[in-house]
């Protein structure tokens, strides 16, 4: 594999893995209800785990209230149970028989802080991701043979850069979502 090709492979990989790490935020809650909250919680689904988007359509009406509505009704119990005790966001969900109605207490300050806590982890583990990605293209990069020891280098250098600017990535990300999650 080319140099350039390992630096590309790199970046992509790198890219993908500050969207995962985008995404694993938007799963913690802030004071108003977010559907993308919700969306992959798994449900038993005829003995399948399923996420609860495919199986219902989300809709957040008011600031603390989600709106279920399954497509197949056969399905509102198991949803219910699933919004139930999926942990970390405190749900209370109410069933009418047609839709499930989702309530989320308001946030205290010492909750406020744990999500703080669980994101910040979200981010530190993307970071790993992304050294791990940093390991592997080096390893390439060091098994070049048909290259000089100067492009191994510069191309080292620019691995680091790209190492850089994706982990600055996500550390924008994470303190966005920690001054989300602490304003009142």
């Amino acid at each position: 594999m080319a140099i350039t090709d390992v630096l590309t492979e790199t970046k992509e990989k790198m890219g993908k893995a500050v969207d995962v790490a985008r995404d694993d935020f938007g799963t913690v809650r802030t004071g108003r209800i977010n559907p993308a909250l919700f969306q992959k919680i798994p449900v038993d689904y005829y003995g399948t785990p399923t996420p609860l988007a495919q199986l219902a359509s989300l809709q957040a009406p008011e600031a603390r209230t989600l709106i279920v509505t399954p497509y197949d009704k056969t399905a509102l119990k198991e949803i219910e149970k699933a919004i139930a005790t999926f942990p970390n966001l405190g749900a209370s969900p109410t069933n009418d028989g047609t839709i499930v109605r989702v309530t989320i207490p308001e946030l205290t300050q010492d909750r406020r802080k744990e999500f703080v806590k669980i994101v910040r982890g979200k981010g530190e583990d993307a970071k790993v991701a992304i050294r791990n990605i940093r390991r592997r293209a080096k390893d390439d990069l060091d098994s070049q043979k048909e290259v000089g020891d100067d492009e191994v280098a510069r191309a080292e250098k620019e691995l680091e850069a790209i190492t850089k600017s994706h982990i600055d990535a996500i550390d924008e990300a994470l303190k966005k979502k920690e001054a989300e999650l602490l304003e009142v």
